[in-house]
């Protein structure tokens, strides 16, 4: 099936034979990407949090899902996070925040959320609905086209994924 659409990519040069959609594919995440990680600060600052990075909005998220204490290992393979400096360092900064609190249980440390964390949590879910839901609704997407997106994501994700141990081992 041929496509009349524009081919848009990020670098021409990187453009596969057998795969111009895998091109589209990668230029699509970074700019989705990008718009993500920039929706996320400035959603984060209207719900009251200041300065916080997309990592740490994120870890600050993960560590205040279903109201359960979380290991650094598992935030990291969850948010999938392969350096765990990264992740300690936002920790340390949601801590010093008062946003999350750790605790050392035995030999572990584990992190949760604190009144203030997951205060700051539903704010920002309310600055969610208001601004980007209420414009998912305009868009003519559908909650469906939404989930299979998220599913194709998930598989890039895991094919991303192999080809760097792939790489790795060159």
């Amino acid at each position: 099936m041929t496509r009349s659409l524009t081919r848009f990519v990020a670098s021409e040069h990187l453009v596969s034979d057998t795969s111009e959609e895998l091109s589209e594919l990668e230029y699509g995440l970074i700019m989705a990407g990008n718009a993500f990680n920039r929706w996320m600060m400035r959603c984060m600052l209207a719900a009251g949090g200041k300065d916080m990075t997309p990592i740490e909005i994120s870890v600050l998220h993960h560590v205040g899902h279903r109201e359960r204490r979380k290991r650094l290992a598992d935030i990291c393979f969850v948010l999938n996070i392969e350096d765990t400096h990264i992740v300690t360092y936002a920790l340390k900064k949601l801590v010093t925040g008062g946003y999350v609190k750790s605790e050392k249980i035995g030999k572990e440390v584990f992190f949760s959320t604190t009144d203030a964390g997951q205060a700051l949590c539903l704010e920002y879910r309310e600055v969610r609905e208001s601004c980007l839901i209420a414009v998912l609704r305009e868009s003519g997407l559908s909650n469906e086209q939404i989930g299979v997106a998220a599913h194709i994501l998930r598989h890039a994700s895991g094919l991303y994924d192999s080809a760097a141990r792939a790489a790795a081992s060159l």
